[in-house]
């Protein structure tokens, strides 16, 4: 056991745990923070996409007890008093999801692109995105949405 302390999503999380607790683990089933998902447990799909300090990772390949002392963002942390966000806009506008199971960390992982780099071009987003796989929409519209999110960030809407 150890015990572990986590800011995830702004607010500081004081657990006792099995040392091998995965983060995806920690986040859904010890806080009940269950936007983020579990779908390969091979860290091939990236529905699992958290930022840890800022960085775009696939909780499933951490040890929760990794993110001590570090600062974890989730799906449940990017609306803002009940607003979704322009990367939460975008992917809504441009239809970037069908069956929104890999939307949580496609929207992540996109978020964290746009913080490196505010004009990505479509290359660019693809490049920024490997490893989070849809099988739904073809990658076309996930690309329009995040840079319709990516402008509306620029031209600070959200």
């Amino acid at each position: 056991m150890a015990s572990v302390t986590i800011t995830v999503n702004g607010t500081p999380q004081t657990r006792e745990i099995e040392t091998r607790v995965l983060l995806v683990h920690f986040l859904r089933d010890t806080l009940g923070l269950t936007g983020t998902h579990v779908g390969c447990d091979t860290s091939q799909c990236g529905a699992c996409t958290v930022t840890l300090d800022g960085m775009a990772v696939k909780s499933c390949s951490l040890f929760a007890v990794q993110a001590d002392g570090r600062s974890v963002g989730t799906i449940e942390g990017v609306a803002k008093e009940g607003k979704l966000n322009a990367m939460q806009e975008g992917f809504w506008q441009e239809h970037g999801l069908q069956c929104g199971f890999c939307t949580p960390g496609m929207i992540m992982a996109a978020c964290a692109l746009i913080e490196r780099n505010p004009k990505p071009t479509d290359h660019e987003v693809r490049v920024g995105l490997e490893g989070n796989m849809c099988r739904c929409t073809g990658y076309t519209n996930i690309v329009k949405a995040v840079q319709t999110a990516a402008a509306a960030t620029a031209a600070g809407k959200r």
